[in-house]
């Protein structure tokens, strides 16, 4: 497939042909929400702890005899029952984290690139490079291109335009090398440098 190159000035400069077996699929939903899943569930903390019976620091002593009061049978005042007593089955400290294989995330990756593609969510620049530092310029120069809310990829980015960019709450810029599928889905348009197109063909072909 075929896409236009523009400069930052949407100008349009050329074509850039793009790779149907990255940009081009049709869309899998199911594979996309499998990567996005596996992503979000790698970022969890998973710190949240409460104290187990095992870790109370309450008497272990036995409360009452254990017949003749007419009351349950209790050992210890570390139980749930109890005021200041454990939580019964509450969360421990653990890993969130399950496998996911390789192909399924190269391959959910193509799917994500595709759906921007199909959607017309997906620009190609030339490069990403500003002369001086000055967020308002750039605002306005993504403006003429549509890329108010956008995450905008590159190999690796020119510092005034990375510094420009930095204070832009709709913008997020990212190295190819992080380039991910949630992150390309949180933004309402993908922006690829023509060095990101070519990395990304290399990694993904």
């Amino acid at each position: 497939m075929k896409a236009q190159l523009h400069n930052l000035d949407a100008e349009g400069t050329a074509e850039i042909e793009l790779k149907d077996s990255i940009f081009g699929l049709e869309p899998r939903t199911d594979l996309i929400q499998r990567v996005v899943v596996w992503q979000l569930a790698k970022r969890r903390a998973g710190t949240h702890k409460v104290l187990t019976r095992g870790e109370i620091n309450r008497t272990k002593k036995k409360v009452y005899k254990q017949k003749g009061t007419g009351q349950a049978r209790h050992g210890a005042r570390s139980a749930p029952l109890f005021v200041g007593g454990a939580k019964a089955m509450g969360p421990v400290q653990h890993s969130h984290a399950f496998d996911l294989p390789k192909k399924v995330r190269a391959l959910g990756l193509r799917h994500a690139l595709s759906a921007k593609a199909k959607g017309g969510a997906l620009l190609v620049i030339e490069s990403a490079k500003a002369g001086t530092i000055k967020t308002k310029d750039l605002a306005k120069r993504l403006g003429r291109i549509g890329a108010e809310n956008a995450l905008i990829v590159d190999g690796e980015f020119d510092s005034n335009f990375a510094l420009s960019a930095r204070n832009m709450s709709g913008i997020g810029l990212l190295p190819i090398a992080g380039l991910n599928v949630y992150d390309i889905l949180r933004r309402d348009k993908l922006v690829l440098t023509a060095a990101a197109v070519k990395a990304i063909e290399e990694r993904l072909s």
